[in-house]
């Protein structure tokens, strides 16, 4: 119960925050019956407050309030001390007091400029609060303080100023009449200068195809040759070691030998050996 409390009334802060102008801290003007109602219950004011709020406060009442408290009687004693000891004192401007009501009813005015919060424990004086555009309205009920809701009269005002604020105005359509022809007028000027300047396009049009076509030439991609690179150093074969003269030597006498053995030793044929086989024994 206590958290959905807390969230109703940050929003309803939130609405007359953001429509409105409110601005921490706020200022809370409170009547005769809603102190009373906090030195009955033992409520200190400025915590009661602003933990209804969510925000610090400053407490605020008129002297024609205190008045009207002390003329109640001595029970009301303790309620008038903490209205002279916790609470500022609002501008009345009142020669002669008047009732607690009409007091807090004329400090508000149409508009609430000061932007107060109003409490009250008093029913009718919240309905009338709640006829102006812009007072949020608070009241004690047992050991805590409440913030009522939004009225449908405050919710269509806010609606209605949003139109209005989307709307145009008459001297913003002015200023819009204004600009139009301006444009208008420098269009037609531009208009007129390109009538005169037809005859020397086809000029300048022939200028920018031989240009473009110089750069077409010049713009086109070179396509650079394919060059042998180096070889791969790993694929390539190792340097063989400088030899000395007697490994030469040695490797002469033996490519000697080897080229004499490995021709092939031909056959000698005799004669007497074809006479003899050819002619018939006798």
């Amino acid at each position: 119960m206590r958290f959905t409390k807390q969230k109703r009334h940050r929003k309803i802060v939130r609405f007359y925050t953001a429509c409105f102008g409110f601005r921490e801290p706020f200022k809370v003007l409170c009547d005769g019956t809603f102190i009373h109602h906090l030195s009955n219950n033992n409520l200190v004011p400025d915590k009661s407050v602003s933990s209804a709020l969510a925000a610090p406060v400053h407490l605020f009442t008129t002297k024609c309030a205190i008045a009207e408290l002390e003329s109640l009687g001595r029970s009301y004693g303790g309620s008038v001390n903490s209205a002279r000891r916790d609470f500022r004192l609002a501008k009345c401007e009142h020669d002669q007091n008047v009732s607690a009501y009409d007091c807090i009813v004329e400090t508000v005015g149409d508009n609430n400029p000061e932007h107060f919060f109003v409490a009250s424990q008093d029913v009718k004086l919240r309905k009338q609060c709640q006829k102006v555009p812009g007072v949020p309205v608070m009241y004690g009920l047992r050991n805590a303080v409440y913030l009522d809701q939004l009225s449908s009269f405050q919710r269509e005002y806010v609606k209605a100023s949003e139109e209005e604020r989307l709307r145009m105005t008459d001297s913003e359509y002015k200023l819009l009449q204004k600009r139009v022809k301006k444009i208008s007028n420098s269009e037609i000027d531009s208009s007129e200068e390109g009538n005169e300047d037809e005859i020397s396009e086809p000029r300048a049009l022939d200028n920018r195809k031989t240009y473009k076509r110089g750069l077409e030439i010049k713009d086109k991609a070179k396509f650079k040759l394919k060059r042998a690179k180096a070889p791969n150093p790993l694929s390539r074969k190792k340097k063989s070691k400088p030899s000395t003269p007697a490994s030469n030597s040695g490797k002469k006498e033996n490519a000697g030998s080897g080229a004499t053995r490995s021709r092939p030793r031909k056959r000698k044929r005799s004669h007497k050996a074809q006479t003899t086989s050819g002619t018939p024994a006798t």
